[in-house]
């Protein structure tokens, strides 16, 4: 069950940081923590997410960032959050086996790289004390690239969860399923 809530933790940080700035802000406050991000959400506009004519899926994302991670030298941690059944259309979880990669830091800049080159943008950087957040955005889609490494407990995780007004629902419902007592 421990997992479970990480993953709806992750989903309420995913679905906080898609939600806001959502009134304008500029799509240039990338690594300002307090920036705005660049989608909004109403999923049609397109927003800084690339093309409204792009079809992104659970399933692409999914692949993305099996290819961008295996390929810059992660493994997936089989104990890795699960996403509840509900929820497998929206929401993306991959955790990265930090312990088993030569440098992990080297593979999580190599992940997100591959990422921006396949049409993920980039909306804001955040780092504190050896740990980096990216945001990246897709379509409707919002992905959180999260490197927690460089102390004693390493990990490396990607959550991503469809911004589109269906998806935010679902995960929102879920979410509150989660909070009781």
């Amino acid at each position: 069950m421990r997992k479970a809530k990480w993953v709806a933790a992750a989903a309420g940080v995913v679905l906080l940081v898609a939600g806001c700035g959502s009134e304008g802000g500029s799509e240039k406050g990338g690594s300002s923590s307090a920036g705005s991000t660049a989608t909004g959400g109403s999923g049609s506009s397109g927003g800084a997410g690339g093309s409204s004519d792009e079809k992104v899926d659970a399933a692409s994302v999914t692949k993305e960032l099996t290819d961008a991670a295996t390929g810059a030298g992660f493994t997936q941690d089989a104990s890795g959050e699960q996403i509840p059944a509900e929820l497998k259309n929206c929401m993306v979880s991959w955790t990265a086996d930090a312990e088993k990669a030569a440098d992990p830091k080297k593979s999580y800049d190599g992940t997100v790289a591959t990422l921006t080159g396949g049409g993920w943008k980039e909306s804001r950087s955040n780092e504190m004390n050896g740990s980096v957040i990216k945001s990246l955005a897709k379509g409707s889609w919002q992905l959180q690239a999260s490197n927690h490494s460089q102390g004693p407990v390493k990990m490396v995780m990607f959550v991503a969860a469809d911004n589109s007004p269906e998806c935010a629902a679902a995960i929102a419902a879920d979410n509150a399923k989660t909070k009781q007592p």
